[in-house]
């Protein structure tokens, strides 16, 4: 029996500040379109994947990490340690900060949260809050009580292409007009500074927010990381490195812009998490070949060692990192 790709679909979390993108770009056919979050590779118990293919179809993807390791290269890791989403923010989202590990798994008994963002879309004029002006954690403390979110926070520009990665304890928000793609630890623990005093119209209540929390894990001061991004052009198709350890020991992040047919292996780990963002093709992988469209989200599992991409797409690949 051949050894597929396992195709996933997405488990969609429904947000205040989401929009319909969603729908409109990939297709999803969300009943009330206004999501937020599409959870399009995740073990998370909060919001698990579930296969659509092979032997594992109907799975759940946390189930099928638990029950049939061999897929994933029998990994010593209790949980699978990576989530792919797609997030389109019609508003913006709360300014917040994520835990490292030692934290979140003292407080919160989950992974930390590193994660990044490849931008599919923003709108002219689009912006982040990213990272903090406050020199010490007094400061910032200080800054966070008052209220004084002018003085506090970073706001910088941001386009269609870019490329964002947020480590742990970084202070920041997506802002309305933007949707990314976000590779991160698989995690859902998220501090909240400033919520805009929005009123959540299912609890009728503010959501809550966590100020003890955010500066206890808030890096001061903020640094914005080096990243080394390089591009290598393979016949008519080029890849992108973007992140990669040891800048990120959790996670590699490709993006793969496929013009031509192309052979491709796993680089660090024995399995790949794979996004189609743009276009259409295939991938062929022990003797099958296989259609990729727009919005398709898989997984190539550790049997398969080499296989074969064709078409005219825009791809978005990771990879679990080695912690150090």
């Amino acid at each position: 029996m051949a050894i597929e790709p396992l195709f996933l679909n997405a488990y969609f979390q429904p947000k205040l500040w989401g929009g319909r993108k969603l729908n409109t770009i990939f297709g999803y056919r969300i009943p009330d379109g206004n999501i937020g979050e599409a959870w399009a590779i995740s073990a998370h118990p909060h919001g698990p994947s579930t296969i659509t293919n092979g032997p594992l179809a109907g799975l759940a993807l946390d189930d099928a990490y638990k029950e049939h390791p061999e897929y994933f290269g029998n990994p010593s890791e209790k949980v699978f340690p990576l989530l792919t989403k797609i997030l389109d923010a019609e508003a913006s989202l709360s300014v917040q900060v994520h835990p490292d590990d030692a934290y979140a798994e003292e407080h919160e008994h989950e992974l930390g949260k590193t994660e990044c963002w490849y931008v599919i879309q923003a709108d002219p004029g689009s912006y982040l809050i990213y990272g903090h002006h406050a020199q010490t954690r007094q400061e910032l403390a200080d800054l966070i009580h008052q209220g004084d979110w002018d003085k506090l926070l970073r706001k910088v520009p941001v386009k269609t292409g870019d490329f964002v990665f947020v480590p742990s304890g970084t202070i920041h928000a997506l802002n309305k007009g933007i949707m990314v793609l976000e590779t991160q630890q698989s995690s859902d623990t998220t501090y909240r500074l400033c919520d805009y005093d929005r009123v959540d119209a299912k609890t009728g209540k503010k959501r809550e927010l966590h100020i003890q929390q955010s500066i206890d894990v808030t890096t001061v001061p903020h640094h914005d990381p080096k990243l080394d991004i390089t591009t290598e052009q393979r016949g008519a198709s080029t890849f992108t490195t973007y992140v990669k350890p040891p800048i990120s020991p959790f996670f590699s992040v490709w993006q793969w812009r496929i013009k031509d047919k192309q052979t491709m292996h796993h680089a660090q780990a024995p399995y790949t998490l794979v996004s189609v963002l743009q276009g259409d093709g295939t991938i062929t992988a022990d003797g099958y070949p296989y259609e990729l469209h727009k919005g398709t989200h898989f997984i190539i599992p550790a049997q398969i060692k080499e296989w074969t991409l064709d078409g005219d797409m825009q791809i978005i690949a990771s990879e679990p990192g080695q912690k150090e």
